[in-house]
């Protein structure tokens, strides 16, 4: 019988990863306006990214896993190419290249399609704001393609607040998308 209990496991994402995540990433690229990423990635191709989020720093990937895959209830079926094991994942990237803007971050979290309303992306958002409280940080950006009032709560329930939309901001999918942009004092 189904164990109705997931032991979830938050680490520092790895090179290991690096094809199971890009599979949950291509996911959003193909299938949603979450990411204005049009194109979908290979493994090799996005390498650089998973290089550019160290284990320390600011800049950081943690991975939510399931430890035991076998024993999970599900309501539906991981995207096809994505791994069952790879939950979801969270970052914190620089906001922008300039010098003056490196005490601010921009995050994220991606969570797997099967993976949904089971709080990954909570557990996700708090261990990285676990992570980056001793860093020398001032504020956490978010942007949100709208709609998405998940990401808005989620956000929202983080200490985000709202601070101004891009309107049609971005092309996909035939039509224009809504950026509402959220910040955090860390």
């Amino acid at each position: 019988m189904p164990s109705e209990h997931t032991e979830v496991q938050v680490r520092p994402g790895v090179e290991a990863d690096l094809d199971a995540l890009t599979s949950l990433y291509n996911h959003y690229v193909r299938e949603t306006a979450i990411t204005f990423d049009t194109v979908a990635f290979t493994p090799e191709e996005r390498r650089p990214w998973l290089l550019s989020h160290p284990e320390d720093g600011p800049y950081r990937l943690l991975v939510a896993t399931e430890t035991d895959s076998q024993d999970i209830p599900r309501t539906s079926q991981p995207a096809p190419g994505t791994s069952p094991n790879i939950l979801g994942y969270a970052t914190s990237s620089p906001y922008r290249p300039k010098a003056a803007y490196s005490t601010s971050v921009e995050v994220t979290v991606y969570v797997a399609p099967h993976a949904g309303r089971r709080g990954i992306g909570t557990l996700l958002y708090r261990a990285l704001f676990d992570a980056l409280a001793g860093e020398d940080l001032h504020r956490a950006y978010a942007g949100i393609a709208q709609p998405n009032e998940a990401s808005a709560r989620l956000h929202e329930r983080f200490g985000f607040r709202p601070v101004g939309t891009y309107r049609e901001v971005g092309r996909k999918f035939g039509r224009y998308w809504d950026v509402a942009w959220y910040e955090k004092e860390l």
